[in-house]
């Protein structure tokens, strides 16, 4: 089923920011409805608890302060499928990114999500992380990953030819993946919406008064709900002591990235990992699903949530450790810098707990393995929430979902003759860039979860994310989605 075909099955209203589910009437508020379960962010994390959720015969609502899916943590990452090998043994980040990397691989062949099987390599640079390695291939055991191997200096040079002067080996770790982070959350919204949920955007919950139903106050009305999920990432620790649980602190730990245009992608044939130091896996050289190549991120512990712009010191300390890895990739053109933050906890693990008497659970301290532990996390919250005393019901099946390809290593649109004979809009070029079609965008706009900012249709498309930054298309693409925000409801 194409974006276009199944566009009317959810629509949004831009002024309210609600998405309702298929055949269901727009709502003008978040009130007058009791929902069993109301999740609270849709991230990455939240967006696959309520898609999980959509399985049993449940009154499900998908609530987001932002008007996006995705929005916060979700769309700044490193874009990693990881298969776990260095999580700390035993703890429940290890059992989730485990199940969370088979679960993730097997739906991104069912709905199209580009992922690319690069394998890593853990390159040491010293004899202190070179001492490391075989320890790191131990806990890899321990994990139940035992597919590495050790590299010696020769066969590293020969597989990753432009590396610079001075790496003493390498951790060979095989089934590490590049995925997109953007689509893989848009998916999981668009089949729970799809699939019955109602997502409503633009609504912040500025009160909790927990209860029989509980009650959440936003700008919009007031929210009902048997069972409240905590999914809210960078602010868990603030919506926890809504419920009067102070369980955790987050921390947010900004991590800049330098995004490097497409003609650097010849440079880099796997994911080039550091040797994981004290404040997170350290400076990765990375190729992403889009064709560009990734410097990043720092980690700098910060007290503001907000913090997501970069620095000339981060990114100079950035360009410093890329010259060391990579010195040809300082050559080439950086296309965009962005930060991101992460949810950073005192324990070096996930903070998922139930709460029976408050009839809440919290999906709390997930850092960057979030994404690929996604739907394992998912199936984890719903059976605490059973232990809270939810009724789950029978299993019924999700509605399908397809999504468009943004991947660079998969067909897209411009080059296929036989799609653009069908329709001539994905034969028309919009974004030369990343040679977005006009058939992209206009079905953006018109799918399940349209986008509410130029920005929204960039994740959707690629469009204006290529090495002119929309100088050249920025006109045509917003004129288009102005034009598609100001379409009646009735014709999207």
């Amino acid at each position: 089923m194409s974006a276009r075909q199944s566009g009317r099955s959810g629509q949004a209203d831009r002024r309210t920011g609600t998405v309702t589910r298929a055949g269901a009437l727009p709502n003008t508020s978040a009130a007058g409805t009791e929902y069993d379960v109301v999740v609270v962010g849709a991230g990455v994390v939240g967006s696959a608890i309520a898609r999980e959720l959509a399985r049993r015969p449940l009154r499900v609502a998908l609530v987001d302060a932002a008007g996006d899916v995705g929005e916060g943590t979700s769309k700044a990452n490193t874009a990693i499928l990881h298969t776990g090998f260095d999580a700390v043994p035993g703890s429940l980040e290890a059992r989730l990114v485990r199940d969370g990397h088979r679960l993730l691989r097997d739906y991104a062949g069912e709905t199209g999500i580009p992922v690319e099987p690069l394998g890593a390599l853990l390159v040491a640079w010293d004899e202190e992380q070179l001492a490391a390695l075989p320890r790191l291939a131990d806990k890899a055991v321990r994990n139940g990953h035992r597919t590495t191997r050790a590299l010696e200096p020769d066969e590293l040079r020969s597989r990753e030819s432009h590396l610079g002067p001075g790496a003493l080996g390498a951790l060979e770790v095989p089934g590490e993946s590049i995925i997109c982070p953007w689509t893989t959350t848009l998916a999981y919204a668009t089949q729970a919406v799809r699939s019955g949920v109602d997502l409503h955007l633009n609504c912040p919950v500025e009160k909790a008064d927990p209860g029989a139903p509980h009650r959440l106050v936003t700008p919009r009305g007031v929210l009902r709900a048997r069972f409240v999920v905590n999914a809210c990432g960078l602010h868990a620790d603030r919506f926890d002591a809504l419920f009067g649980r102070r369980d955790f602190t987050v921390t947010p730990r900004r991590g800049q990235l330098i995004v490097f245009d497409s003609f650097a992608r010849a440079l880099v044939h796997h994911i080039l990992l550091p040797v994981p130091g004290a404040l997170g896996k350290g400076v990765l050289v990375t190729p992403t699903v889009y064709g560009k190549v990734l410097l990043g991120p720092t980690a700098e512990n910060l007290d503001d949530r907000t913090a997501t712009g970069t620095t000339a010191e981060g990114l100079a300390a950035l360009r410093a450790q890329g010259r060391r890895v990579l010195p040809a990739l300082l050559d080439e053109e950086v296309t965009a810098v962005y930060a991101g933050l992460r949810a950073a906890t005192e324990e070096d693990d996930y903070r998922c707990a139930a709460h029976p008497g408050l009839r809440y659970v919290t999906a709390g301290g997930i850092r960057s393995t979030g994404l690929t532990a996604s739907l394992a996390i998912a199936a984890h919250m719903v059976e605490l929430l059973a232990e809270c005393g939810l009724t789950l019901g029978a299993e019924r099946p999700l509605a399908p979902v397809r999504m468009p390809n943004l991947g660079e290593a998969f067909p897209r649109p411009y080059r296929d003759a036989e799609l653009i004979g069908r329709d001539p809009a994905f034969g028309s070029v919009v974004c030369h860039c990343e040679r977005v079609t006009r058939g992209e965008i206009r079905d953006a706009l018109t799918s399940t979860i349209p986008p509410a900012s130029p920005e929204g249709l960039r994740r959707r498309t690629r469009a204006r994310g290529g090495r002119c930054q929309g100088f050249s298309c920025g006109a045509a693409v917003r004129a288009m989605f102005e034009e598609g925000a100001r379409r009646p409801r009735s014709e999207r």
